[in-house]
């Protein structure tokens, strides 16, 4: 078999499996499990999965920048968005994450709603400027402008002098076996930075997010509460989350 011809046995068993190993494809084509992990880092290097340890998973659609993520399955970001604006309790404070799923969450929050509000993100802030009962706290630093945050050093020490009930947050990859993932280190660390100062985590996830991953680690799934997705219930990935104790809240 040519390295081509591999190469799109690799893809089409991806998208049947949703996962590959690369020991298993090596013994299935009799050949070595360098040749695999050679073609993996070649499709890697296209975009075209994500390489993990033993093998790969699909690449996540969420890891472009953020005026093309805001076409990437609008509709399930405001399904996602509307259960989660839900969570957020009159008198309570929440650390909104970035990204489109978040200012989803913020356009669906109740323009009269009394709350507290942190946030890293600018376009999260400007959002709630019209929410006059909402107290707004955003957080300095560094911006990131593929996902209009801010982050670096700054921003952590300025997460580590806030606290909240709860905590939205947004990711691009969401596996059972990887967790929970994103496409950038020190974007990674912010959300772990927010997470960790609130008393429940949420995850954010559209269905394109399921069964995907990044290159970065964000948390461990027993450091969070619950998913909110609009995936299907049954899907196998949301059954394999669901049975790590995690809290799985439908938004279909």
């Amino acid at each position: 078999m040519l390295a081509a011809e591999r190469r799109e046995y690799l893809l089409g068993l991806l998208a049947r499996e949703g996962k590959i190993v690369a020991k298993d494809v090596a013994a299935a084509l009799g050949i070595s499990e360098d040749s695999v992990r050679r073609d993996l880092r070649d499709l890697a290097a296209e975009g075209r999965c994500q390489r993990v340890y033993g093998g790969a998973l699909p690449v996540s659609p969420a890891v472009v920048d953020y005026a093309a993520r805001r076409n990437v399955s609008p509709h399930g970001k405001q399904k996602v968005a509307s259960v989660a604006a839900g969570l957020v309790r009159p008198g309570g404070a929440v650390i909104l994450d970035g990204g489109t799923t978040a200012l989803a969450v913020a356009r669906a929050l109740p323009r009269d709603l009394d709350c507290t509000v942190i946030t890293h993100s600018p376009t999260i802030a400007a959002a709630l400027l019209d929410h006059p009962r909402a107290d707004l706290f955003l957080l300095g630093g560094r911006v990131f402008k593929h996902s209009a945050v801010t982050c670096g050093a700054a921003a952590v020490e300025a997460a580590q002098n806030v606290s909240a009930d709860l905590c939205l947050l947004g990711v691009t990859g969401v596996h059972p076996e990887i967790g929970l993932t994103t496409g950038d280190a020190e974007e990674a660390a912010m959300k772990r930075a927010l997470s960790a100062r609130a008393a429940e985590t949420y995850v954010l996830a559209s269905s394109e997010k399921i069964g995907t991953a990044s290159r970065y680690r964000v948390l461990p799934w027993e450091e969070v509460s619950g998913l909110i997705t609009d995936a299907d219930p049954h899907d196998a990935v949301v059954e394999s989350v669901r049975a790590l104790g995690v809290e799985i809240l439908p938004a279909g």
